[in-house]
C-alpha cells in the first residue's frame, strides 16, 4: 500500500505525518520546539537548532507507527503563505530533510505553503477535501497568522489558490493569547491552559471588535487584559476576555466577508480556533467547519494530503 510522507518545521512544532489513501488512514507525529519558561517565542535559530533534533525521530516514528508503508511521494512546506517574500528560516530544515528522503527512495517531491497545509488538514479531519471543487472561506488564526482567506480551485500540485480577504492589522490572534496567557503566569504557547482558565468563568463577557472594514485590530487586547489584572480582576475573567475578544474580531470578519462574498461554506482552522468558547459560539451562529485541536493546531497531516493529491490520488 503506498503512503504519502508529509514534512512540517514551523516556527514553534516540528512534526512529520504519513497518509494512506486507499485506507483513508494518517498517522501524524509532532513536537512542540522548547520555550523557556515566561518567554512568549524564540528566536529563528533556536527553532532551525530544535527542528535539527527533533525531526529525524518524528519521521521515524510516523513510519513505524504507520507500518512503513511504501512511499509514493514526499510533500514538505517551505514557507508561511503563497505569497511573494514569504520566509522563515525554520522551513529549511523540513525543506532539506524532505529533499533527502525523495532522492533516497526515488520518489516526487512536493512543496507547499504552511497555510495551505492548514486548510488541507482542517478539510481532511472534516471529511470536506471535496471543497477543494468550489469557492469557500477559511479563516485560519494562529501565532503567525489571524487572516480569512478566498479559496478557489486551480490547476497545479497544490489544487487550490488562497487570496487574504481580512485579516489582522497588528497583533494577531494566537499572538494575543500567549502573552495574556505568561502574563497570568501560564506556558507557552498558552492556548489550551488559557482556554481551561477562561472556562471558570461564570460570567458573560462580550467585546465589540475593532474593524477597519473587513479587518479587525487586536492590539489592544493584551493592554485591556494586563489593566483588568493589575486591577484585581480575577485571572479566569481576565482569560475570559481574552478569548471574547478575538471571538469578536473573528466574528467581525466573518459578518464582513459574509456580505462581501455571499454565503460561501465557512471553515475555521488555526490553533486559535480549537478555542472551546470561540468554536461553540461562532458554530452556532454562522455553522463553520470547526476540525478537532490535533487538526487545527501546526501539523504535517495536510502536507501529507497535498502530496497525495499532487501525486494523483483521487480524493472522495
Amino acid at each position: 500500500m503506498a503512503g504519502y510522507l508529509g514534512i512540517d518545521t514551523s516556527n514553534y512544532t516540528t512534526s512529520a505525518a504519513v497518509f494512506e489513501p486507499s485506507r483513508n488512514k494518517m498517522t501524524g507525529c509532532r513536537k512542540l520546539l522548547p520555550v523557556k519558561e515566561g518567554t512568549i517565542g524564540l528566536k529563528q535559530s533556536e527553532a532551525v537548532f530544535a527542528h535539527v533534533k527533533n525531526l529525524p525521530s518524528l519521521i521515524s516514528q510516523a513510519m513505524e507507527t504507520s507500518g512503513r508503508p511504501a512511499v509514493a511521494a514526499v510533500g514538505v512546506s517551505v514557507r508561511p503563505r503563497d505569497q511573494e517574500g514569504s520566509y522563515m528560516p525554520c522551513f529549511l530544515v523540513g525543506q532539506l530533510a524532505a529533499h533527502a528522503a525523495s532522492e533516497s527512495v526515488n520518489v516526487p517531491l512536493f512543496t507547499f505553503s504552511h497555510q495551505a497545509g492548514h486548510i488541507a488538514a482542517a478539510l481532511f479531519a472534516a471529511g470536506k477535501l471535496a471543497w477543494m471543487d468550489r469557492p469557500f472561506l477559511a479563516f485560519h488564526v494562529s501565532g503567525g497568522t489571524t487572516e480569512c482567506l478566498l479559496v478557489e480551485p486551480r490547476e497545479g500540485s497544490c489544487p487550490f489558490s488562497i487570496t487574504r480577504v481580512a485579516g489582522s492589522l497588528d497583533l494577531k490572534g494566537g499572538q494575543a493569547i500567549d502573552r495574556v496567557g505568561v502574563m497570568l503566569g501560564l506556558g507557552f504557547p498558552a492556548g489550551p491552559e488559557l482556554d481551561r482558565l477562561a472556562q471558570q468563568c461564570e460570567k458573560t463577557i462580550s467585546v465589540p471588535p475593532t474593524m477597519k472594514g473587513a479587518d479587525c485590530c487586536l492590539s489592544g487586547v493584551e493592554n485591556q487584559c494586563r489593566r483588568l489584572a493589575e486591577a484585581g480582576v480575577p485571572p479566569e475573567e481576565v482569560a475570559k476576555y481574552c478569548i471574547s475578544a478575538i471571538e469578536g474580531a473573528v466574528e467581525g470578519m466573518t459578518k464582513a466577508v459574509l456580505a462581501q462574498y455571499g454565503r460561501l461554506p465557512l471553515l475555521y482552522a488555526g490553533g486559535v480556533m480549537s478555542n472551546s468558547q470561540i468554536q461553540r459560539n461562532l458554530g452556532e451562529k454562522y455553522g463553520g467547519v470547526f476540525v478537532p485541536a490535533a487538526y487545527s493546531s501546526d501539523n504535517a497531516c495536510g502536507i501529507a494530503v497535498l502530496a497525495a493529491l499532487a501525486a494523483g490520488e483521487v480524493y472522495p
